[in-house]
């Protein structure tokens, strides 16, 4: 089904008002992010009021979990079981990790919706925004074409004084929509 890029390749501050002209739809996501440098930022993200997220393990699970490779690999596909939409957290370092790679193409398998959004621009305490990272789909293709051209990833806009928060809380429902459509496209 993909080519062998794609099998070459670890992956919670609302504003509802923001929300207001959203479609009542909880869009159940699964997040995919480099936990190590994004959880803070991923947290901004899914404390957005339109998305039901994945929880993440504790950390006293996670030291299970992560004893072996096929335990994250079960791990992530239990996670993603009912969910609509793969919303992979672009960060400095998230494009090239195994398990993120992992994450991209279960979930496209799956045949759940895959979005990127980069999070570079969100403002977090005691903390200033960080370097832009690469998208990370332009590491695949499927069959003949760039799993970048299919897939999108969005670079929000700033708004001063409070990074890209309010355009992501603005538009992730319709980017999520898009994105189950175009997955549906392919199935």
């Amino acid at each position: 089904m993909f080519g062998n890029e794609f099998n070459n390749h670890r992956s919670g501050y609302g504003l509802l008002s923001l929300l207001a002209n959203q479609p009542s739809i909880k869009h159940r996501v699964f997040y995919s992010f480099h936990y190590k440098n994004d959880a803070m930022r991923a947290a901004v993200i899914k404390n957005i009021g339109a998305l039901d997220g994945n929880m993440p393990c504790s950390p006293n699970e996670w030291e299970e979990v992560k004893k072996s490779d096929n335990s994250i690999k079960q791990w992530i596909n239990n996670s993603m079981e009912k969910r609509t939409c793969c919303i992979v957290l672009v960060g400095t370092e998230t494009s090239g990790r195994k398990w993120i790679k992992y994450e991209i193409k279960t979930a496209w398998e799956k045949g759940l919706g895959v979005l990127g959004i980069f999070i570079h621009n969100i403002k977090i305490p005691n903390s200033n925004f960080c370097a832009k990272g690469k998208n990370p789909f332009v590491e695949f293709t499927f069959g003949k074409s760039k799993f970048s051209d299919i897939v999108k990833c969005y670079d929000p806009k700033v708004i001063t004084g409070h990074g890209s928060y309010h355009d992501i809380a603005s538009n992730i429902s319709a980017w999520i929509e898009e994105a189950i459509s175009i997955r549906k496209k392919y199935s």
